[in-house]
């Protein structure tokens, strides 16, 4: 497989003011419903016990009020036309997963598309020699088959809508292809399919919302933090155990950022969910390679990185508001050089800061920042492993196993 470059290509567009999807096509949006202002409140003491996680102010907890935090990785490709996790072309899904565990990780973001679930959408690109279990699934039950081989393996899974089509991102959640009542079905569908599945935590609502996206002005075709309000309700009603992860948009009151990594807005304009302790704020980082950011080029870089993510995201894990997912960050150096200087500084802050992440990626094949693996999709990248090791949470073995046994059980 090519690599993937999208990033570069996307931000440098993204600046150019290319590819802006227009508020037409939005049908049959619901009036705005918001609930009056305010940040959400934390979760109680001694509110009923739950079988997945919760928040409490800043803090991811489990059923028994312990902290826990998600140190994971992106393994893509089923949001591709492939409708498959890549690399599958070259290695057992099983020893996959293996491998994630052995390497330190606790949690798995797993790209999909809308279109994956459509039916007829056969998964390609898979050595079926190596992966006889797989012949003949759907793209659907092959994401179902990586869930349950990573809950047996005490993996947490979050499911990211990163694209309503395999062909490319959005800038809103909604297409002319992939409506917002499609967004909300879909996400209802899968959070009854796996709602007895304890190894997934929760539903990373749309990938990168961007450009046309707007926070807090009110717009129903616009306003990303309302629509996260109606999709994240819309799930808890078919599945109260699950997180509810929303990401930033780019630009806010003039202040612009990366892709889904701005979430000044939640400031004034937090999310309103109907449960208030399952709401989790995600943001996307990135460094020099990707694009030239002013703050790369400062005269006090890397001192200045604390207070840009500070002001952008970290703040309401620090104030106590919500727990952040950092939920990509990623770059091919962590020497010397501005990037690797960018991650290691980044990876320090999260482990003061006491960030949850994702790491960008598992896969080789993103253009941009290659992967944990190496080309061959199987010799990890050892100095990428020693600085993640430096923070790494353990796996969810309580929680994940808690809920297999009561899945058995019923």
């Amino acid at each position: 497989m090519s690599a993937i470059s999208r990033r570069a290509f996307l931000h440098r567009a993204g600046r150019a003011g290319l590819g802006v999807v227009g508020a037409s096509l939005l049908p049959g949006v619901d009036a705005c419903r918001s609930a009056p202002g305010g940040h959400q409140a934390a979760s109680r003491p001694g509110s009923p016990a739950s079988r997945g996680l919760r928040t409490l102010g800043g803090k991811l907890i489990d059923g028994d009020g312990q902290e826990v935090r998600l140190t994971g990785v992106n393994w893509f490709g089923l949001e591709t036309s492939v409708f498959a996790p890549h690399g599958l072309w070259t290695r057992n899904w099983e020893e996959m997963l293996d491998q994630i565990v052995a390497t330190g990780f606790n949690a798995i973001r797993l790209p999909f598309s809308n279109q994956l679930i459509e039916p007829g959408n056969l998964p390609t690109s898979i050595d079926f020699t190596r992966n006889p279990d797989l012949k003949g699934l759907t793209g659907l039950q092959l994401m179902d088959r990586i869930v349950e081989g990573a809950g047996r393996r005490q993996l947490a899974i979050v499911l990211d809508r990163h694209r309503p089509s395999a062909d490319a991102q959005s800038e809103l959640w909604y297409t002319d292809r992939v409506s917002e009542n499609r967004w909300v079905d879909d996400w209802r569908m899968l959070a009854d399919r796996y709602r007895s599945q304890p190894a997934v935590i929760g539903a990373d609502l749309h990938n990168e919302p961007h450009g046309a996206a707007t926070w807090g002005d009110g717009n129903p075709r616009t306003d990303w933090r309302l629509a996260a309000a109606r999709a994240g309700n819309a799930i808890l009603e078919v599945n109260p155990d699950w997180l509810i992860i929303v990401e930033g948009i780019d630009r806010f009151g003039g202040d612009g950022y990366w892709w889904g990594g701005n979430l000044e807005g939640a400031r004034s304009h937090p999310v309103q969910l109907a449960r208030s302790d399952r709401l989790v704020y995600s943001a996307h980082d990135y460094g020099p390679p990707v694009y030239p950011q002013p703050w790369f080029s400062a005269a006090d870089f890397p001192r200045n990185l604390a207070a840009v993510w500070h002001r952008h995201w970290a703040w309401l894990k620090t104030d106590g508001i919500a727990p952040v997912l950092v939920g990509e960050f990623g770059g091919r150096s962590v020497g010397r050089d501005p990037e690797g200087v960018w991650q290691r500084t980044l990876i320090d802050f999260l482990k003061t800061s006491g960030l949850s992440y994702t790491y960008w990626s598992w896969n080789p094949d993103s253009g941009d920042t290659g992967g944990i693996l190496k080309d061959d999709w199987l010799t990890p990248d050892r100095t990428k492993l020693d600085l993640l090791a430096t923070y790494q949470w353990p796996r969810l073995r309580h929680l994940v196993a808690a809920g297999f046994k009561d899945r058995r059980a019923a």
